[in-house]
C-alpha cells in the first residue's frame, strides 16, 4: 500500500496542529510515550519530530512531507518544496514575526547600534544573514530557551518569535525591527513531491486542511425574507462572492443564504431584523473550499 510518511510539530504548534487536522477531517491521536502518533487513514504515516528540525528529515527523505514553519526552512538552509502556507499558529491563525528586541531603557534604536553587541536567539543563520544586510558585526549566541530574561544580563539585544508581543512587553522590552515574517508550510521532499500519488495525496491533504483553516473564523448564516424587502438585506449582507438566494413554498418570500467572518455577526443581526429578515439562523462551518 502506497503510505505518505508525514511529519507532524511536536511542541508549541502540536496542539493547534491536531485541532487542525480534527476539523478537516483526520483524527490524530497521541500517546505521551510514543512519537508515533495513530492517525485514522491507512494512507498516512504520522511522525513527532520538532518543527526546528522538520525540514532536514524531509530534506534527507526520511518523510515525504511535514509541517514547520517557513522560518526553520530558512534557519537549517533545507533544499524542499514549500507547497502552501498554512497561516495558523499557536495562539490564532496569523504569521509570526522573529523581532529585533531590546530592554526598554536601552540605547540601541536600529541594528546599525549592535555592532561589537551580543545577540541572543534561536535563529542564529537567519540572524546573522540580517546583521551581514546591514553591514554589522556582532556576537550571536544561541538560546536554548526563555530568551526574553537573557538581557540586559546576558546578552545587549534577542531575536525572538512574536504573534502578538504581549510577551516581549510584559518583560519589558521594545522592538526596534522585523528580522523575519514567518508562516507555518507544508513542505515536502523533492523525490516525494516527484512521486504522482504521493504529490496527490499531499495536494488533497492541504486542500482541505486550507478549507479548515479559511472556515475558522467564519459562520454560515440562513434566513428568510420578503422579495419587497431583498434589497435592504443584502446590502447589509457581506459575502464571499453573493449570497444564495433560493425560492420558498410562497413566491413573496426567499431564502437567503450567505457566509460571513464571525466577528461581524453581532453588528449584522440586529440590522438584519431591522431590514426586515425573518427566521435568522446562524450555523457553525467546517471547511471552505474557496
Amino acid at each position: 500500500m502506497n503510505r505518505l510518511k508525514l511529519g507532524i510539530p511536536k511542541g508549541s504548534l502540536q496542539d493547534a496542529t491536531l485541532d487542525l487536522f480534527g476539523r478537516a477531517g483526520w483524527k490524530i491521536t497521541v500517546n505521551s510515550r510514543s512519537y508515533v502518533p495513530s492517525i485514522d487513514d491507512t494512507e498516512i504515516e504520522c511522525l513527532l519530530v520538532r518543527a526546528q528540525e522538520m525540514a532536514r528529515y524531509v530534506e534527507t527523505g526520511a518523510l515525504d512531507a511535514g509541517i514547520t514553519g517557513h522560518d526553520w526552512v530558512v534557519e537549517t538552509r533545507s533544499v524542499v518544496d514549500e507547497l502552501a502556507e498554512l497561516v495558523y499558529a499557536k495562539q490564532r491563525l496569523a504569521r509570526v514575526r522573529w523581532v529585533l528586541a531590546v530592554p526598554e531603557d536601552s540605547p540601541i534604536q536600529g541594528p546599525r547600534d549592535l555592532a561589537g553587541k551580543v545577540i541572543a536567539t534561536e535563529i542564529v543563520q537567519i540572524t546573522e544573514n540580517y546583521l551581514a544586510r546591514h553591514g554589522v558585526t556582532a556576537r550571536v549566541d544561541f538560546s536554548w530557551g526563555a530568551t526574553e530574561v537573557k538581557v540586559p544580563q546576558l546578552a545587549d539585544a534577542i531575536v525572538e518569535v512574536t504573534e502578538t508581543g504581549s510577551s516581549l512587553r510584559a518583560n519589558r522590552l521594545r522592538i526596534i525591527d522585523t528580522v523575519l515574517e514567518s508562516a507555518t508550510v507544508f513542505i515536502m521532499n523533492r523525490d516525494a513531491a516527484r512521486d504522482p500519488w504521493k504529490r496527490e495525496k499531499a495536494e488533497n491533504l492541504i486542500l482541505m486542511l486550507q478549507g479548515a483553516i479559511a472556515a475558522a473564523t467564519r459562520v454560515g448564516l440562513l434566513l428568510n425574507v420578503r422579495r419587497d424587502d431583498l434589497p435592504r438585506v443584502l446590502d447589509v449582507l457581506p459575502a464571499l462572492k453573493n449570497p444564495t438566494i433560493s425560492t420558498l413554498s410562497d413566491p413573496d418570500w426567499v431564502a437567503v443564504n450567505t457566509i460571513i467572518e464571525e466577528a461581524v455577526v453581532r453588528q449584522i443581526l440586529p440590522k438584519l431584523k431591522a431590514a426586515n429578515a425573518q427566521g435568522i439562523v446562524e450555523y457553525p462551518l467546517n471547511k471552505i473550499v474557496l
